[in-house]
């Protein structure tokens, strides 16, 4: 296919070379027999001498057919790298997420792989993004889903926590699914610090999740500050932004109560004085008859 596009664009350009040569032959011939048409009666000229001489000028660039970009663009691809080609098909089937055949894969990104021995062909087939049933590529994903509630599912069974590249490109609305599940708090979406990764984790309080040793004896062995303002600057160190707002909170309290103290005087507060009696037991003379005898 590609051998017959190049043998069609060389016979092209030797036509239009051969054309642009015999109108300059044209133009040096007309001023020698402007002499003998003065002499002779007038005749007819031929259509296509009058056009010619007419619309083409000695030195005009040749003009090119609307199909000579797309085939230079064709030979471009034919010329570049193995990778290059390789990439314009994952990214058309990744695009497309349909089962395509060679020859509509051609028609997609121009990248010829008819023949079963063809390098790239053989590429595509070990490739771990592509799957080939014998006869059309197609996009594989690492994990096959559908919709919302596979990914949610695949979620819930990661309890330990999945990376969202693993699931990026499962299916072209696959984040936006990921974002209304954050929205909806059934998942939870943070920032591993080492890979600076993605990673979301089921938000279900009944799932037991394992941690190692070294992590509860690193847990058990930090000291936490005793004062939250100092836990909030080391969070602010981090780059993270606490939502306590715990010196604020305080100066707020405070401004009220310094205002309250103001505004009302204190009530002096008035004792009140007991009338202490003298108790004494003589309303009950029993408990003294053992001593009167």
């Amino acid at each position: 296919m590609m051998a017959s596009l190049q043998d069609s664009l060389t016979r092209f350009k030797q036509q239009q070379a051969k054309c642009q040569s015999t109108l300059k032959n044209i133009s040096r011939a007309a001023p020698s027999s402007n002499g003998k048409a003065a002499q002779q009666p007038p005749q007819k000229r031929p259509h296509i001498a009058t056009a010619s001489s007419s619309m083409v000028k000695p030195d005009a660039p040749v003009k090119f057919s609307n199909d000579t970009e797309r085939l230079q663009h064709i030979n471009t691809i034919r010329k570049s790298s193995h990778g290059r080609r390789m990439k314009l098909v994952i990214d058309l089937l990744f695009e497309t997420r349909d089962a395509l055949t060679p020859e509509e894969i051609y028609n997609g990104c121009y990248v010829n792989i008819h023949d079963n021995k063809n390098e790239i062909h053989d590429s595509l087939r070990n490739n771990p993004k592509v799957f080939f049933d014998g006869k059309r590529f197609s996009y594989k994903s690492k994990h096959d889903l559908k919709g919302k509630d596979d990914l949610l599912r695949l979620i819930r069974r990661n309890v330990e926590g999945l990376p969202v590249v693993d699931v990026k490109d499962s299916y072209t609305s696959v984040m936006d699914d990921l974002m209304a599940l954050k929205a909806e708090n059934l998942v939870w979406l943070g920032t591993s610090i080492d890979s600076e990764e993605d990673i979301v984790y089921p938000n279900d309080p009944k799932i037991v999740v394992r941690t190692d040793n070294d992590i509860k004896q690193t847990y058990f062995a930090t000291d936490l500050p005793r004062d939250f303002i100092d836990v909030e600057k080391e969070l602010l160190k981090m780059g993270m932004k606490p939502v306590t707002k715990t010196a604020e909170r305080r100066a707020t309290a405070q401004l009220s109560s310094v205002s309250l103290s103001k505004s009302e005087p204190k009530k002096k507060k008035h004792s009140r004085k007991l009338n202490v009696r003298k108790i004494t037991n003589a309303h009950m003379p029993e408990l003294f008859q053992y001593f009167d005898q």
